[in-house]
This record gives C-alpha cells, sequence and structure tokens, in this order.
C-alpha cells in the first residue's frame, strides 16, 4: 500500500465510502431519465465514457505507469467494472432501484461469508434467502418482479463481488490511478454496446448534460472516493458500511423516481442488509487489517 494510503484517517475512508454509495445510487437515478432515449446500454455508455474521458483528461495516468505492476488485475478490475455497470443498469428497466442494489449485494455477501464454517454464519445466509424469497418473484402476486430483471441483478452482483477482488489488487498495485484505468477498460465494454442500441441518439445536445451528471455521480466521484476505502478501511467496516447501500438506492429510488416499495419488501431489503452487517461483526478478521494490501 502506498503512503499516501496509510496516512489516510479512518474518518476520511469511511466519510469517503458514505459518500460514494450515495452519489452512485443519485446518479443510478437519474441514469433511469436517459432510458426512454438510449436504453440501458447508453445510459452506461454514457456514465462510463465520459466518465473515462473526465478521468484521463484530469489525472493524466499514463505519466505514473508501472509497467511491473499486475496488469491482469486492472484489466479483471476494469471488465468486471463495465459488466457489473451493464447489467445492473438493464436490471433497472424493470425492477425498482432499492430491489435491484439489495440483489445486487448478494455478490459482496458471499465474499464476506465464502470459507466460512461458523454455525452462526449460516444464519446470516438463511437470513439473506429470507430475504431473496421476500423480492424474488417465486409465486404469482400482483406486483411481481420481472424474473429477467431479477437475474440481471443477480449477474450484477457476480460483477460486482469481481470488482471488488480485482480492485482490491488494481488499488495496491496502482493506487488512485487504477480508477481511472479501470474505467476506460470498463468502457472499452459499455461504449459499443451503448453504440450498437442507441446510435446517433447518443449525440444529442440535450442528452449531454444528463450524460455528465452520470458519469460524475455514478463513476468519477464514487470511484474515486471508493479507492481510498478500498485500500485503507479495516475488511469489517468496510463490510459494515457498504450493507447501507440497499437502503441509500430504495430511499434514492423513492425521492427521484417516485418509487414505492411495500412491507415485505423492506422487510426483505432490512433482512439483507441486516446479514450483511451481521457477517461483517462476527467476522474472524483482525480490526487492523486493511482490505487492500
Amino acid at each position: 500500500m502506498s503512503e499516501s494510503h496509510c496516512q489516510t484517517p479512518l474518518w476520511v475512508a469511511i466519510a469517503a465510502l458514505l459518500v460514494a454509495m450515495s452519489s452512485y445510487q443519485c446518479g443510478a437515478a437519474i441514469a433511469e431519465q436517459l432510458f426512454p432515449k438510449v436504453g440501458a446500454q447508453g445510459a452506461t455508455a454514457f456514465r462510463l465514457g465520459l466518465g473515462a474521458l473526465l478521468l484521463l483528461l484530469w489525472r493524466r495516468p499514463w505519466r505514473r505507469w508501472r509497467r511491473e505492476a499486475d496488469w491482469r488485475a486492472l484489466w479483471g478490475y476494469g471488465l468486471s467494472m463495465g459488466a457489473m455497470n451493464l447489467v445492473f443498469y438493464l436490471a433497472l428497466r424493470t425492477i425498482p432501484l432499492g430491489i435491484a442494489v439489495a440483489l445486487e449485494f448478494t455478490g459482496p455477501l458471499a465474499i464476506a461469508l465464502f470459507g466460512s464454517r461458523r454455525a452462526l454464519d449460516v444464519a446470516w445466509v438463511l437470513l439473506v434467502v429470507i430475504g431473496l424469497a421476500l423480492l424474488l418473484p417465486l409465486h404469482r402476486q400482483d406486483h411481481a418482479l420481472d424474473p429477467v430483471g431479477v437475474g440481471y441483478a443477480l449477474a450484477a452482483g457476480l460483477g460486482w463481488a469481481l470488482y471488488i477482488l480485482f480492485g482490491q489488487k488494481a488499488g495496491a498495485a496502482y493506487g488512485h490511478d487504477a480508477v481511472t484505468w479501470g474505467i476506460a477498460i470498463g468502457a472499452l465494454l459499455a461504449v459499443p454496446a451503448g453504440v450498437a442500441h442507441a446510435g446517433p441518439a447518443l449525440l444529442t445536445p440535450s442528452l449531454l448534460p444528463l450524460g455528465l451528471g452520470v458519469a460524475v455521480l455514478s463513476s468519477v466521484l464514487p470511484y474515486s472516493l471508493e479507492m481510498i476505502a478500498l485500500t485503507r478501511l479495516p475488511a469489517r467496516h468496510f463490510s459494515v458500511l457498504l450493507s447501507l447501500e440497499p437502503v441509500i438506492a430504495s430511499l434514492a429510488g423513492s425521492a427521484f423516481l417516485g418509487e414505492r416499495l411495500g412491507p415485505l419488501q423492506w422487510l426483505a431489503v432490512a433482512a439483507i442488509v441486516a446479514a450483511s452487517a451481521g457477517t461483517a461483526y462476527t467476522a474472524r478478521v483482525p480490526v487492523t487489517e486493511p482490505l487492500a494490501n
């Protein structure tokens, strides 16, 4: 870990992650306004394409390129970021923001639980299963979730898990430049998908302000702040704070999109959040161990 990471106060890393989560979900809410014009693919292209352009012009990371660093981790980080964003926006076409994030959160939770054999950890898994059972369209009802959207959200969870695993290694190797390179690599996946779907509509001048807003709120700001947390916060603290994301997403969906969750759906979100927080608090991880070395 670089010296600057070690010198970052703990409260700064915590604040950075909280702001990153809030910014990410507000940006996702704004992105949904682009769906009728350019689709989920076009919104992802705006998010990562413009985000990469802004960061490349600002940071100019090629001046600090490290030939000996692990480039495979960097490409894994970037490609997982691009795939995660694309399938997550595809999920938002048909299911509420808060529910999509709750389903997506199964990825980080699986990482937290992986390899554990304690009975208490099994209880957290069962709590997640209960939460998913309340979210998934397992039985016919008036407001059953779209199964395709659910599938996309769960795929985004896999992408999020890979993003965390590769992001730890990429951040340790490239520092904050990992974010710039990662978004640029992710854009190589997202932009062609957006162009293939939306075509010339991506060049509509009236959409540029929204596209820039999504790029800044959903990519440039949160990923930059999250890298501070990834390379500074102890694993237990990081997991506890990350468990707030489904709640933040539900509040953002309610505030910006007029989405209203029913009592069972709120209970499902609460169950998944409680499981992630419980897993983090009971994990056998030294509190001084950083998430990335």
